[in-house]
């Protein structure tokens, strides 16, 4: 029985991880983070719950990577810290993923293996071939998976064009070839299914940006994905023929092109690329700064240029910014509040709501529709995606031609099986997600974030006091200190009226009563909390610091 087992990404953008399973043979195909959301505060990323895989560690043979975005690769310094196994990827691939290694906290000895498109892979009974995929990084593939009990293919993150800039076309004729052969079951991304139509090319969007940068007045600042190497190469094309010279910047960004340039993939002429400290060297028109921040991450380079806190930049009258790329889910505030930052400093900025400055990576209706067509498979599993899109993408299938009864919509830890009478819906396993929180890992649960939220919201109440354990006199206090609220309101301070609070429970309480400490501190957190929340309409967190002598 081959058993498919989807750890994270169906029902969530990030967090990609999928088990493939036949008897004592396992692969792991991706391991993807995801950015926190706006209740988790604090959190620096989110990582996939492994519990299940630890439970396999002895089988497992082999983690496959299909590209190297984040929501790919974010989450395998953890794994490998608990499964040591051989890692699979492309030259960028592997080369990202090398410098995200050494950069972790905790030293982990990979087994990096570099596989190429068209490249055959035998893991145990099952047979992988590396098929080339377009998509918004270099190096992408999906994969033809032979196992006992047919042919799977899994597309990874995909778009289907015709030409590219970089010339890393998804290999169409490869998923026909799988379709003649027999295809069993069809994993296909699902991340642009609401869209119809196609995507645009990469020659609209590099007309688009030379016109864009043509007439622009002065200076000239692009942000994008650091591993969008294909948009970065358009962008140095468009300087050489303006006779311009280009600034990296940005740590990702830097990173992406040393790794692209040594794999040569990506070519600056010698003499063009120059450094910040140069820019004042050159004329306006001159310079185009490729860089980061298109996300609007607090501490990246275009925010600490809106914010006017970069040491080397001044953003001013007659600059232009473009942000050629989309907004992830969940960063359509922080994108919005440095465009409007860039306005007030005098910059004119250009985004993909007003200009086609971005193309996606992921397909659209008509070439998802396509996907299937080459492959003809007999099951469809939608993947990649939150709910919405995975049903969208279910009723696609469904819209062309495939029976309703072989379209499997599953979610996270949903085991997915395949034997001699067909494809089904197994058990389902324990899966979740695993908040880091600088050098924790897991140690933020529920609790934790409901406690930080009421921090951010209500503050928080600090009880000091000392007390003589023979007499239950008070010796010291009660002192009372906040954080996030003040003890004060239009009727007047509220201080004196919380200590009498305090003091009318330790009189109640008197010294000869068992676990004195512990009763009042129980109490103080009740009758404190009941106080504030009538006197100021707050719930602040009530810590009491009760000390007998």
């Amino acid at each position: 029985m081959l058993k498919i087992v989807p750890l994270g990404g169906l029902g969530e953008i990030g967090l990609n991880m999928m088990v493939f399973e036949y008897e004592d043979d396992v692969f792991v195909v991706d391991a993807g983070l995801m950015f926190p959301e706006d209740y988790m505060l604090g959190v620096d990323i989110v990582i996939p719950d492994m519990e299940y895989l630890k439970g396999l560690s002895h089988k497992i043979k082999a983690v496959i990577i299909t590209h190297s975005h984040e929501d790919h690769i974010g989450a395998l310094p953890y794994l490998l810290r608990e499964i040591s196994v051989p890692v699979y990827g492309t030259p960028f691939t592997i080369g990202m993923i090398e410098h995200k290694l050494s950069d972790f906290d905790y030293p982990i000895d990979a087994d990096l293996k570099r596989v190429h498109p068209g490249d055959v892979l035998d893991i145990g009974v099952f047979s992988l071939r590396f098929i080339r995929v377009s998509h918004s990084t270099v190096d992408g593939v999906g994969l033809a998976i032979s196992t006992p009990v047919g042919l799977v293919v899994h597309t990874g993150d995909f778009r289907i064009n015709h030409n590219s800039i970089d010339g890393m076309i998804t290999d169409v004729n490869a998923f026909a070839r799988c379709g003649e052969e027999g295809v069993l079951a069809l994993l296909s991304d699902s991340t642009n299914v609401e869209k119809s139509g196609y995507t645009i090319s990469d020659e609209t969007v590099g007309r688009t940006l030379e016109q864009l940068i043509h007439d622009a007045p002065g200076r000239v600042i692009v942000a994008l994905f650091a591993s969008n190497v294909a948009r970065i190469q358009q962008i140095v094309d468009i300087a050489r023929k303006r006779e311009a010279r280009v600034v990296i910047n940005g740590r990702s960004m830097e990173l992406s092109v040393r790794v692209a340039r040594e794999l040569g993939y990506l070519s600056i002429p010698e003499g063009m690329e120059m450094d910040l400290g140069e820019m004042g060297q050159n004329s306006d028109g001159k310079v185009i700064m490729i860089t980061t921040g298109s996300q609007g991450e607090p501490m990246s380079a275009l925010s600490r240029m809106a914010e006017g806190s970069h040491k080397q930049i001044r953003i001013r009258k007659g600059d232009t910014v473009i942000l050629s790329s989309k907004s992830i889910p969940g960063n359509e505030k922080a994108i919005t509040a440095i465009i409007n930052s860039l306005y007030r400093r005098g910059a004119n900025v250009i985004y993909n709501k007003m200009a086609e400055v971005h193309v996606s990576g992921h397909a659209f209706q008509e070439e998802l529709k396509l996907m299937m067509s080459l492959t003809k498979p007999k099951y469809f599993i939608p993947i990649h995606g939150e709910y919405r899109h995975l049903v969208h993408h279910a009723r696609l299938a469904v819209e062309t031609g495939i029976p309703s009864e072989r379209v499997l919509l599953a979610e996270n830890g949903q085991t997915i099986l395949f034997d001699g009478r067909g494809g089904r819906m197994g058990n389902v396993v324990h899966t979740g997600r695993v908040l880091i929180d600088g050098k924790g890992i897991g140690d933020v649960g529920r609790s934790v974030l409901r406690e930080r939220r009421i921090l951010s919201e209500d503050g928080i109440a600090v009880i000091t006091m000392v007390i003589d354990q023979e007499t239950g006199v008070v010796l010291y206090g009660p002192e009372l200190v906040s954080r996030g609220f003040v003890f004060w309101t239009e009727t007047g301070h509220v201080l004196d009226d919380a200590q009498c609070v305090i003091l009318e429970i330790v009189e109640d309480v008197g010294p000869e009563v068992a676990n004195r400490v512990e009763i009042i501190k129980a109490r103080l957190q009740k009758a404190l909390r009941q106080y504030f929340y009538f006197t100021i309409r707050r719930r602040p967190i009530i810590l009491a610091h009760i000390f007998e002598v």
